[in-house]
């Protein structure tokens, strides 16, 4: 029995992992229990227990081996995390503008890193709210099975990522894979729409990038002709553009335009 709960709790783990529903996400689900500060009970924790052993059965030997698979899957989470979520444009967006800017560290990468995980949540609310109610919670109340909480855990994430993903380039992949032309969405294979859609997402992040780089561009060239025109050749002349970089962005709420434009464009 500990084998069998043991593998049930990793595997909702697994998913858990892979679609990255976190406490915000559950924090509204029916069924989770909360934690009431002050309370002397603290905060519920699953009860998980393994044991090691020479095995009876064929079917223990194989319940310990999905154990140890599911640990595996566990590690790619961060790569799931970059793969299949918005994260891979706020992040590529946000460092952009970093440069445009000028600022050289400033802010730090793991403030950009935070930040983009946490708007990367954000957007990814409710594919994550839809896996939490339709695979999680049915599968840990043991109502469906591991393969349909994964089909279940998956299908929102496709959408998502359908939705995000250029014809084109699911085209070239699915070319490159050599597969059938696929009637409708479901018949494209995951593992042809999950590059198809990081290179779509790359290639918006470049756009916006660019449109942020114009305006700071601008401000270069005009501080380089000012410091030529005055005879100012050995004054570099991105430590002169700086302030004027931060100052338009500060007047212009540039960290609202910024955020506000990038989440709008998951519409």
């Amino acid at each position: 029995m500990n084998i069998v709960r043991g593998k049930r709790l990793l595997t909702a783990g697994v998913i858990l992992a892979a679609t990255f529903v976190t406490a915000s996400a559950f924090a509204d689900s029916p069924g989770v229990p909360s934690y009431v500060p002050g309370s002397s009970g603290g905060i519920p924790l699953p009860n998980l227990s393994l044991s090691f052993g020479n095995g009876g059965k064929p079917a223990d030997t194989v319940a310990v081996l999905r154990i140890l698979m599911m640990l595996t899957v566990l590690t790619l989470a961060p790569a799931i995390l970059i793969m299949m979520t918005s994260f891979t444009r706020i992040v590529v967006v946000l460092s952009f503008l970093r440069q445009a800017l000028g600022t050289q560290q400033m802010p730090p990468n793991q403030l950009i890193i935070g930040l983009s995980l946490f708007l990367s949540f954000f957007v990814m609310a409710p594919a994550f709210k839809e896996i939490s109610t339709n695979a999680i919670e049915p599968y840990m109340a043991e109502k469906i099975d591991q393969k349909t909480a994964f089909d279940r855990a998956e299908k929102p994430l496709r959408v998502f990522m359908f939705n995000q993903t250029r014809e084109k380039d699911l085209e070239l992949f699915m070319s490159l894979s050599k597969e059938v032309k696929p009637e409708n969405r479901d018949a494209v294979p995951t593992y042809v729409l999950i590059p198809s859609f990081v290179v779509s997402e790359l290639k918006t992040a470049f756009q916006i990038g660019f449109m942020i780089y114009l305006p700071f561009l601008v401000i270069d060239m005009v501080v380089a002709t000012v410091l030529m025109a005055m005879g100012m050749m050995m004054l570099p002349p991105t430590a002169i553009a700086l302030p004027f970089k931060l100052l338009l962005f500060v007047l212009v709420d540039g960290w609202d335009l910024v955020v506000g434009s990038l989440v709008k464009s998951f519409g």
